[in-house]
């Protein structure tokens, strides 16, 4: 048949294309090897992927690349190209590299990771009554390291976690591994992974490939995802994924590329282009922007949100849906074989797991990895997805089989799986001693409770369970190991690559916290400016006097030097989780963290040095040699140096908040003693000075010392044959040679190395910190030895461990009519065209995003009413949680247009907040009170004052026992992550809570994530069951079951952009819904038995909307649901006749008094159980204590000349600035963990923050008089005081209230502050000024009439005042000061303006000044509010 022109024009244009294709791939052939791996065609044509024409213009056709030279847009439209439709495109990519692979007969690697008869248990350590870290628990806990020796031994219990557990993961299967919280799921996965807790005894054999672990590197060989999300706040999604890809590197991926590539030129094959381009570009080692990474971010969804900033507890970020996809992400986007995936669906919809898993699944056959994947709640569709499961219970494996096969083996146990219920879900209750009985099959054999023990053994004894065993005996053949199988180096890629990687990101994490930096600098000005000023000399007298005020001038600058590195201390510590994750996986060796860490602070240590020494060595006085200038700086730089590298080394020493604060300023305290200054090295104990020669702050005040007096204008001749510089050098102890300016230099710097050299070496070696040891009650335990001694998990009440619930739930607690009946008003809820904004963040500006504002909310309109519980649905980050945040009140920035009505009156957030509950989904909580006290407390202060105490009583109990918290009502909550409850317990903590209030209105973000089906059919059981009693309830849920959707009465569905596109009822059997997505064209049916939940969200996926060209919120907006939707509101948002709007006399339920007292018995609770805090203080205090009464013993009475005098007021001006300091730092961490629970209550209504402030106030009185008692008990003996009942009780009062105003001006800098880092470089300025006109460094009297009422208004110049003049100011004994003759009264009068008759105003300004403080404290964190929602 003839080709008609237009046909023979086609072909021959397509000829010509297919020739030219042919001679570029031919030029590729014919480059060196090396080069030819990193070279491709290229082409992202194609219009699959909807990118518009002027998007591909500048890359149309194929044209030859560098495949590591590709652009971010240029990447971003490669893999639309390729992944145009992520459930059809991601399998097409997958089989094609697979059969490029075949087609030349390349073995990929493979992993079949084997455990045998596995053991593992926790030693817990047995306490009488409640298993609590109280201070009296801890104090015996840390005496018993001593005491245990000697004479007595503490009961310490084995409790197994997993026993006897033996299995094989195969390649190319997909396994899921189900059971209840508590089973031992986490720790059977940690152990294969080769992560376990190495405080976790295990016992048994773990192989991969017939290797043993410690034969290879697990940690590499494999990746572990765990169920917390630990990730850098201030980075985006794409960075985040970005560095774990440069580190992990591509190892055999680099391999497989060259051996596929090699064989396709020996057999003249020519691959598909973009197969090609998208294999070498994932297999060039040591590349900063990764393929990889836009491959992984679509694939788990995250492109959309790949330019924004993850965020934390206070930052705006990601949704908690896409934290957890970023977590999986991290470690998916390397080139491991074996993943060992932890809970990874917890916070997403059912859609968005389906679709990770349709992912993992196809990974695992097509590229034969091996994965176990742990699952909460798994939808049945998902539940098929897999190959094989294994469910444990109690810590043994129940079933280890093909999925397939699970339910017949129940069901030859005697347990029957219903029609409609998901597979998973009966798996997971059907081993439930509360859930069974329902799934018992025969009718003529009577019932009886078939024990975890008993189904694991029928188990072992089944068909599968032999098989298992039989396939366990035979040893794995190592000669069929892959070689790139195992990884045996610990790092992927070289060590310079791994340095540059992080070296980038450090400087990354700078700018990004750039505010920080510059705080600080400005901070340092301004400092600098202040003390210029105050040591002002327009003519400088060269005497004894001047050369005073020159020596407190230098020790000021260095003390300022020292101290501006303290703020590296925080910053370090709150990095350290991160670094220690990453650490774990082997990303990175310690060093590769701690140089870049290092080196980038040096250009800020040269800033801060020459702009101090510019600003203020002129304007002091210095000598005015422009050398000497020069020389100072140098020393300021290397004491500031040496000043981080310290403060670094401490943070990573102790690793956490309060104690690397605790140490560190001790570890300032001696060295600032010692250091030649305060007490010159002469007056010090013999025996002590060789810690003169061990502190920086020496070598300081030893160059900066010598590089003034031995300037030329101190050369006068003065006494005899001394100079008078000299003589200045000899009275302090600083009598050295000019050449010991240098080695001054030298060991600044010799020590900044050293401080280095320690922080490299404490972060490989030292463990991340753990709480306390895990303990357990004698009453648990006997419970434990009750059952069969296997029987168990030991994490449900370890109170320092992250704790897991022997999960006893069911049917347990039915509402009657009468439950849950205190009355209340029910109310309905309508809101019309409500938009929400907020400001484009700036990495979204950076990638093109033009508008000034990005919404997040348009055009929302819908109703909830009393007695109707309403579902808010939509994929992760569609704006569910925003939504709510804006009905309910909650956001603090952005903007809200709209009309919001509550009973058909404007809302009004003041009374609103008093008749709502908001459940949120991050479980906040004080972490140091149990579950009941949390319970009882939010009764307390939500419940109406009328309520009679048995009533309310009753009615904690009842919900107590409806969500059932009975086992753990007196476990402390902890903190997530570390200690405490599990997220599951948490979950329902944070509902018990919300509805102890009796609210007319319930939010709940999220109720059932990160529960397991049974827990999470529970929760809703409650849920429906408050609903009945006519409350109006709204829930954001992701993964519901069939039974738990069905549950709910109305729903509103969302879509990514946050538009609605269904509001209405559901109907039976969600029949509603079905048929108003069944009406629209195109929209494919539901599968019988499917559950309408997950095919809802499927079917309206964005790339379904795409697929078929549709618009699901221009339907909803033109259908009759929308219309009824319309007429409901406008019912709703008319009054009822007579209805007035919500209003109470008082603005909160309880009066002011019982707000104080409830927030006081919390705090008192909170702080009687912080040993890390309390402990921490009150060791310091007494080793600092000691400290003092050792270097100055008996100087009390000693005063014979002026360096007596001095040695006594240094003492006294360390005690002062140096104790209250630690006061006020340890406060700030415990105020900022306290404030994110504030912000969560005074939302709710509980209590006005004036209450709380006051009740955080009152709470700190008793613990600080104890400390000033101690102090003391022993200085005042040790240092020799006058003996009188008179200066005793100046000397406590004096120190009580100086210790009071420091605790409170700790809670107020923290109130001011918008995180920890910030408010520990404010508090560093703060300190600053205090110690600066403290009256020691530059007496009062002498401080220039422009800053003198700084001097007045210091508290601690009051504070240094009455300790002095209480002590010496009526002493009429003559000494030598100065050259002069004189009592020691008149001297404090004159030299420091001392008046012993001013002690009564003295008195009662330190009252002042806590008053004051606290005062500001109440205001600040009453109207300051940094939470960004």
């Amino acid at each position: 048949m003839e080709l008609t022109p237009v046909e023979r024009n086609v072909h021959s244009i397509i000829e010509e294309e297919d020739e030219k294709v042919q001679l570029q791939w031919a030029a590729i052939e014919r480059l060196p090897t090396l080069k030819r791996l990193r070279t491709s065609l290229f082409d992202v044509g194609g219009g699959e992927n909807g990118s518009s024409g002027k998007d591909l213009k500048d890359y149309a056709g194929k044209r030859v690349v560098d495949v590591t030279k590709l652009g971010a847009h240029e990447r971003h439209l490669f893999i639309e190209k390729l992944i145009s439709h992520i459930e059809n495109d991601n399998l097409k990519l997958l089989q094609k590299l697979r059969e490029r692979i075949d087609r030349v007969n390349v073995k990929l690697p493979t992993v079949e990771v084997r455990y045998k008869n596995l053991f593992v248990e926790a030693e817990c350590e047995v306490v009488q009554g409640k298993p609590l870290p109280t201070l009296w628990n801890s104090l015996l806990s840390l005496l018993s390291v001593f005491t245990k020796a000697i004479w007595c031994k503490s009961v310490e219990a084995k409790i197994s976690i997993l026993t006897d557990v033996s299995g094989i993961i195969k390649p190319s299967r997909l396994t899921l591994l189900l059971g209840p919280p508590g089973c031992g799921k986490t720790t059977l996965l940690q152990a294969l992974a080769g992560k376990q807790d190495k405080s976790l005894k295990v016992s048994g054999e773990i192989t991969y490939n017939g290797h043993k672990l410690d034969e290879f590197v697990p940690q590499k060989t494999s990746a572990y995802i765990s169920e917390y999300d630990l990730h850098i706040p201030e980075l985006t999604v794409r960075e985040t994924i970005d560095f774990s890809a440069r580190c992990q590197g591509v190892r055999s991926r680099a391999d497989i590329m060259m051996e596929v590539s090699r064989r396709e030129k020996e057999a003249g094959i020519v691959p598909d282009p973009d197969i090609d381009t998208y294999m070498k570009a994932i297999s060039v080692q040591g590349q900063k922007r990764n393929l990889q990474t836009d491959y992984v971010l679509k694939i788990l969804g995250l492109d959309t949100c790949s330019d924004t900033t993850v965020g934390d507890a206070l930052s705006r970020g990601i949704s908690g849906g896409q934290k957890k996809r970023l977590t999986t992400g991290e470690m998916i986007v390397g080139p491991t074989k074996a993943l060992f995936m932890d809970e990874i669906s917890t916070g997403l919809d059912s859609s968005t797991t389906f679709q990770i898993v349709t992912y993992l699944q196809q990974l695992v056959h097509i590229t034969d990895a091996t994965a176990l994947v742990s699952l909460l709640q798994p939808a049945p569709e998902t539940f098929d997805l897999f190959d094989d499961v294994i469910l444990m219970g109690e810590g043994k494996v129940v079933y280890h089989g093909p999925r397939s096969h699970a339910l017949q083996f129940f069901e030859d146990c005697g347990f029957k799986c219903p029609s409609r219920k998901g597979a998973a879900d009966f798996l997971q209750e059907v081993i439930s001693k509360k859930d069974q009985a329902q799934y018992w099959k025969h009718d003529n054999i009577p019932y009886n409770y078939v024990s975890v023990d008993q189904l694991s053994q029928l188990f072992r004894a089944s068909y599968l369970g032999n098989k298992l065993e039989d396939e366990l005996s035979k040893p794995y053949d190592k000669s069929q190991s892959h070689d790139n199988a195992l990884s045996f180096t610990t790092y992927s890629v070289s060590k310079w690559e791994l340095f540059k990687a992080c070296m980038a990101r450090e400087l990354l994490l700078m700018k990004r916290n750039s505010f920080v930096y510059v705080f600080k600098t400005v901070q340092l000005i301004i400092i600098a400016f202040i003390t210029m000023t105050v040591f002002i000399r327009t003519q400088m007298a060269v005497n004894l006097t001047s050369a005073n005020f020159l020596l407190g001038a230098l020790f000021y600058t260095l003390v300022r030097h020292m101290t501006n590195g303290v703020a590296e201390l925080s910053l370090t510590v709150t990095r350290l989780p991160v670094v220690y994750k990453q650490r774990g996986f082997y990303l990175y060796p310690a060093w590769a963290y701690s140089i870049p860490a290092s080196m980038l602070k040096i250009p800020f240590s040269f800033i801060d040095s020459v702009l101090w020494t510019a600003t203020t060595y002129y304007v002091i006085g210095y000598s005015p040699e422009i050398k000497r200038f020069f020389c100072q700086f140098l020393v300021l730089f290397a004491l500031h140096q040496a000043s981080t590298s310290m403060c670094r080394l401490i943070a990573v020493i102790f690793r956490t908040m309060v104690a690397a604060t605790t140490c560190g300023t001790f570890i300032l305290v001696v060295m600032f003693l010692c250091g030649g200054f305060i007490l010159p090295r002469p007056s010090l104990p013999p025996w002590l000075r060789w810690v003169f020669w061990c502190s920086p702050m020496t070598y300081g005040e030893i160059g900066t010392a010598l590089n003034e007096f031995l300037a030329p204008r101190w050369q006068k001749v003065s006494k005899g044959n001394t100079t008078l510089g000299h003589e200045v050098l000899t009275s302090h102890g600083l009598n050295f040679d000019g050449s010991f300016y240098w080695i001054s230099v030298g060991a600044l710097f010799g020590f900044t190395v050293l401080f280095d050299l320690g922080f490299a070496s404490a972060l490989t070696y030292l463990n991340p910190p753990k709480m306390s040891r895990a303990i357990i009650s004698e009453k648990r335990l006997s419970q434990l030895q009750g059952k069969d001694a296997c029987n168990t998990s030991a994490q449900s009440e370890i109170v320092s461990t992250p704790a897991d619930h022997d999960q006893n739930v069911g049917e347990k607690l039915k509402f009657g009519k009468m439950a849950l009946a205190l009355p209340f008003e029910p109310l309905t809820m309508s809101f019309k065209d409500v938009q929400y904004y907020v400001d484009t963040p700036p990495e979204m500006r950076e990638h093109g995003f033009k508008q000034k504002k990005l919404q997040l909310l348009k055009d929302i309109t819908g109703a909830f009413r009393p007695g109707i519980l309403t579902a808010l649905m939509g994929v992760s980050g569609a704006g569910k949680t925003t939504l709510m945040d804006v009905l309910s009140g909650r956001k603090t920035g952005g903007t809200i247009e709209g009309d919001i009505r509550i009973g058909g009156h404007p809302k009004v957030q003041k009374t609103f907040a008093r008749i709502s509950g908001y459940c949120e989904q991050t479980d906040i909580h004080s972490p140091h009170i149990t579950v009941g006290e949390s319970v009882m407390y939010s009764a307390w202060l939500r419940l109406p004052p009328d309520t009679d105490p048995d009533t309310k009583s009753r009615f904690v109990e009842e919900v107590i026992e409806t969500i059932e918290l009975e086992d753990i009502r007196d476990s402390l909550v902890g903190i997530p992550g570390q200690s405490g409850l599990s997220t599951e317990q948490r979950k329902r903590l944070t509902i018990a809570v919300e509805l102890v209030s009796n609210p007319s209105i319930i939010f709940m973000d999220e109720p059932t994530s990160g529960l397991d089906a049974r827990a999470a059919a529970i929760v809703m059981r409650a849920v429906k069951n408050v609903v009945d009693t006519g409350r109006t309830t709204v829930c954001t849920i992701h993964q519901p079951s069939i039974d738990i959707f069905e549950s709910f009465d109305e729903l509103i569905l969302m879509k990514t952009g946050g538009q609605i596109i269904y509001s209405g009822i559901l109907g039976h059997q969600s029949s509603k819904l079905i048929e108003y997505f069944e009406g629209i064209p195109g929209v494919p049916k539901i599968k019988d038995n499917y559950n309408p939940a997950t095919w809802m969200l499927e079917v309206t996926s964005a790339s379904v909307e795409e697929e078929l060209g549709l618009d699901f919120a221009s339907i909803y907006r033109e259908s009759t649901q929308y219309r009824d939707t319309i007429e409901l509101v406008r019912q709703l948002s008319v009054p009822k006749p007579g209805s007035k709007g919500l209003y109470f006399p008082t603005h909160f339920p309880q009066n002011s008094w019982v707000q104080f007292k409830a927030c006081l018995w919390k705090q008192h609770l909170s702080y009687w159980r912080s040993p890390e805090y309390n402990l921490a203080r009150f060791m310091f205090m007494i080793a600092a204590s000691v400290l003092f009464g050792i270097i100055f013993w008996q100087k009390g009475k000693e005063i014979n000349n002026e360096q007596d005098l001095l040695n006594i007021l240094g003492s006294m001006y360390i005690a002062v600035i140096f104790l209250g300091v630690t006061n006020c730092n340890l406060v700030l961490p415990y105020v900022e963990t306290e404030r994110t629970v504030l912000y969560r209550e005074r939302f709710a209504g509980m209590y006005s923050s004036k209450a709380y402030s006051f009740a955080q106030v009152a709470v700190e009185m008793p613990y600080t008089m104890l400390q000033a008692i101690l102090f003391v008990i022993i200085t005042y003996p040790t240092i020799g005081y006058y003996w009188s009942a008179t200066k005793v009780f100046w000397y406590f009062y004096a120190t009580f209230w100086t210790f009071l105003y420091f605790v409170y001006l700790g809670m107020l800098i923290a109130s001011l502050s918008t995180n920890l880092d910030v408010a520990s470089i404010l508090a560093t300025a703060v300190y600053t000024i205090l110690n600066l006109f403290s009256g020691f460094l530059m007496p009062g009297p002498k401080i220039p009439k422009w800053w003198v009422w700084c001097y007045w208004i210091c508290p601690t110049s009051w504070s240094l005042n009455g300790l002095l003049t209480s002590q010496y100011g009526d002493m009429n004994k003559e000494i030598l000061i100065f050259g002069e003759h004189k009592t020691v009264g008149s001297f404090l009068q004159d030299y420091y303006g001392f008046h012993h008759d001013g002690l009564a105003l003295v008195a009662i300004v330190l009252i002042a000044f806590p008053v004051a403080y606290a005062s500001l404290f109440a205001y600040c964190i009453g109207k300051l509010n940094f939470q960004r929602r």
